[in-house]
């Protein structure tokens, strides 16, 4: 597919959803590619992934830095490599408002809940004390409020009789590898679309 959307992913660990981002994209005709994979710790278990991939690596230590002084780096670094759309996959790092304003309506995140519920961390764990029949995961855009952004997509699983947070967790997790894949190839898309109008077929010619 031409003009596919530039991607960068940012992971803080294993990077197991940007893994299923890159491994759904090689299997069809997408419509984005990820250009860039960031990471604010330089030993995170992804990198070594994104390097088997070939994918362009930056990755830099937030400590003893201001948050948007990182955030800066960060974005200097996108905008070298022409990204377009930023796909957080387990970054476990606040992003500043100053960050959020530049890439505002671009950014998206996957949350283990059923957004608007469970916000933050332990989902898994709250939902069971709460004595919820569903957990799952979300598809969100990325907005000053934490994890309070619109919600672009969802997948639902049943919470099972005398289930573990971290079993739950575990099938969680597989919802997320096929629910965050689909959402941003829908995502870039209709963003391509919304910036390339159709050119006609006499155009091309």
């Amino acid at each position: 597919m031409a003009d596919k959307v530039r991607v960068a992913v940012l992971i803080s660990g294993r990077g197991s959803n940007m893994v299923a981002l890159e491994e759904w994209n090689r299997r069809g005709e997408r419509s984005y590619e990820i250009v860039l994979i960031g990471s604010n710790d330089p030993e995170a278990r992804g990198l070594m992934a994104a390097k088997i991939f070939n994918i362009p690596i930056w990755a830099e230590s937030h400590k003893g830095m201001e948050r948007e002084t990182f955030d800066r780096l960060l974005d200097a670094q996108l905008k070298a490599h022409e990204v377009e759309v930023i796909a957080l996959a387990g970054y476990m790092r606040l992003l500043s408002p100053w960050f959020i304003g530049e890439w505002r309506g671009r950014i998206l995140n996957i949350h283990p809940s059923l957004l608007p519920d469970y916000k933050g961390l332990d989902t898994h764990r709250r939902a069971i004390l709460a004595g919820e029949l569903f957990a799952g995961c979300s598809v969100h855009m990325v907005t000053e409020e934490l994890d309070g952004g619109p919600v672009i997509a969802q997948a639902k699983v049943r919470i099972r009789e005398r289930e573990t947070p971290e079993m739950l967790a575990e099938r969680v997790l597989k919802e997320e590898h096929k629910l965050y894949p689909e959402a941003l190839d829908i995502f870039c898309r209709t963003l391509r679309d919304q910036l390339q109008p159709t050119i006609s077929s006499s155009e091309k010619k």
